[in-house]
């Protein structure tokens, strides 16, 4: 019995706690913070978490409190008077701590101004869009211009006008077919109408006149057939013969209807066959029309590249050409220069000859070895003066040289 009455109590407990930490006003104001607009939320605002959370922990401390003196109530009721008296102190401090932090969220949100919003992150969204619509610009660009596109399609749509007003015109005689027969029909039924009032009268006419005659009229004939009988017979076949030519009148109607819409539906078939015809040869001929295009270009290609190749091997022959002269050239000038340097080997041999025989006063002859014969006679031994005579011949030219210079040498004996 103590239990029940304490878990009871407990329970009442922590409800009025929870109700007592609902600060409503603070709650509502830290919201309004939260959301960086600075103004109050119109809906009821919930529980602070850490009331909540005290309320709970209140609870869980509070069954411990009952189940460890469940034997005293007394001294359990004071326990958790002081514990609600905490607890509430604990929350008027947090509410006062709310207070606190709303007023510096205003502070902070006065300080800070409104909020803008970041559209940056749109951007690359934006742009792949723009990417994709210049891709499918470039994509409709590529194939046939679009003078030609519009004259093509401007051909298919008039192609298919003209198609349109053909079978407008099948359907036009089809329905006044239609109304013709339907003519027909109501004037057999008038007809038919005009021949029942007409055998009714006659009917009643013989009837009147069978009436009146039959009681004066006495004759030896056999006895005659009844009217009756015969008008009716007469009324039956005609009866039989307007059911049977309305039947083949509705019958001839259905058929003829029937031709005609079959009729029509074959030309509507062969309409739209002509019309896939049509359009496939336009695509078969803007197909023909682009490849015609690239051959085009192709060929104008091939045939730039071709000019091109053909400058390209003029000037390589050129340059082979020049390279051609300029090998003939380096060759002439390096005979040349061998010739000039056999010349010169040959003059310095030469010299060296000449010198030496000044400075011993002999004459020398001898051959170079290649057909060429040089000789060296000094004179006038005994003079102050000596003559020195140079002859020889360099590249089968005959080559003399001459000269005089002093002798600074004694006289030769």
């Amino acid at each position: 019995m103590s239990l029940s009455r304490s878990t009871t109590f407990s329970t009442s407990s922590r409800t009025g706690s929870i109700r007592r930490l609902t600060p409503h006003s603070s709650a509502a104001s830290v919201y309004a913070g939260a959301g960086g607009r600075g103004h109050a939320s119109p809906s009821p605002a919930p529980p602070a978490p850490m009331a909540v959370a005290m309320g709970a922990a209140m609870g869980q401390a509070t069954g411990l409190a009952m189940g460890q003196v469940m034997g005293n109530e007394k001294e359990t009721m004071q326990d958790l008077n002081e514990r609600l008296a905490t607890y509430l102190e604990k929350v008027r401090s947090l509410e006062n701590n709310n207070r606190r932090l709303e007023a510096q969220i205003r502070e902070s949100l006065a300080k800070r101004g409104p909020s803008t919003r970041d559209w940056g992150n749109y951007w690359d969204t934006i742009q792949q869009l723009r990417d994709k619509v210049r891709g499918m610009r470039i994509v409709m660009g590529i194939g046939m211009p679009v003078p030609c596109r519009y004259e093509a399609e401007l051909a298919i749509r008039t192609s298919v006008e003209s198609d349109i007003a053909g079978l407008r015109k099948v359907l036009d005689d089809t329905n006044m077919a239609r109304l013709q027969l339907e003519g027909e029909i109501e004037a057999l039924r008038e007809e038919l109408i005009f021949m029942k009032k007409n055998h009714e009268e006659e009917v009643n006419a013989l009837q009147g006149q069978a009436a009146s005659a039959g009681l004066t009229v006495e004759v030896d004939a056999p006895q005659a057939q009844d009217l009756g009988q015969a008008l009716a017979e007469l009324r039956a076949q005609y009866d039989v013969l307007a059911k049977k030519n309305l039947e083949e009148l509705e019958k001839q109607w259905g058929q003829q209807t029937t031709l005609e819409v079959t009729q029509s539906t074959k030309e509507v078939d062969t309409a739209r066959s002509r019309l896939l015809e049509l359009r496939r040869s336009v695509q078969s001929l803007e197909i023909d029309l682009d490849n015609a295009g690239l051959e085009g270009s192709l060929a104008e290609t091939e045939a730039r590249y071709g000019a091109q190749l053909e400058q390209l091997q003029g000037l390589i022959l050129r340059g082979e050409e020049e390279l051609a002269q300029a090998r003939a050239e380096l060759q002439r000038q390096n005979r040349e220069y061998c010739a000039l340097q056999d010349a010169k080997s040959k003059l310095e041999a030469e010299i060296a000859t000449y010198r030496a025989l000044l400075e011993g006063g002999e004459g020398f002859r001898w051959d170079m070895g290649d057909g060429t014969a040089v000789g060296l006679w000094a004179s006038g031994w005994g003079e102050i003066l000596t003559s020195v005579t140079l002859q020889g011949q360099i590249e089968g030219r005959v080559v003399a040289f001459s000269g005089v210079r002093p002798n600074l040498g004694m006289r030769r004996s």
